[in-house]
């Protein structure tokens, strides 16, 4: 089950090297002589955005699977409720009186593959969007912690 989650488990290990990126970034312009402090901050910036860029997809990586599971689950719920009525009225086309069992047996089925379709893609639904959560919160965080090295050097670099 550990293949489908999605990677914003390791969160501390994305956002420290999103960090990481923008601290190099921080000491390599501080000796660089031929910049003025704005466009210092610039490049800080455009390299912690860049790094985030980096580990997005790493993040994501596994929530198309989730996604998939999403329509998959409603499909496979009607197709096994299109076969369940099928094999119901069938049982009604039989000459005579209709087989009452054989009519039960695919009613039931019919709605047995559609209560496990909705409860598949619901379940699929909630896990999908509890993932995407932590990603937009992780990558907030990473913002704010780029915008913090950005004014920290800002301030200091007058």
């Amino acid at each position: 089950m550990t293949l489908l989650l999605p990677s914003a488990i390791n969160k501390k290990d994305d956002d420290a090297r999103v960090i990481k990126s923008g601290l190099k970034k921080y000491k390599e312009v501080e000796s660089e002589k031929n910049m003025d402090t704005e466009q210092k901050c610039l490049a800080i910036q455009k390299d912690i955005e860049e790094a985030t860029a980096l580990e997005m997809p790493m993040l994501e990586q596994n929530l198309t699977i989730i996604a998939t599971l999403v329509s998959i689950g409603t499909l496979m719920g009607l197709l096994g409720t299109v076969t369940g009525m099928i094999k119901a009225f069938s049982a009604l086309a039989t000459a005579g009186a209709p087989d009452q069992s054989q009519l039960a047996n695919g009613i039931s089925e019919a709605l047995i593959n559609t209560a496990t379709g909705i409860a598949t893609s619901t379940v699929a639904i909630v896990m999908y969007n509890v993932f995407t959560s932590k990603i937009d919160k992780l990558t907030y965080s990473i913002d704010e912690a780029g915008f913090s090295i950005v004014q920290t050097y800002a301030s200091t670099h007058k």
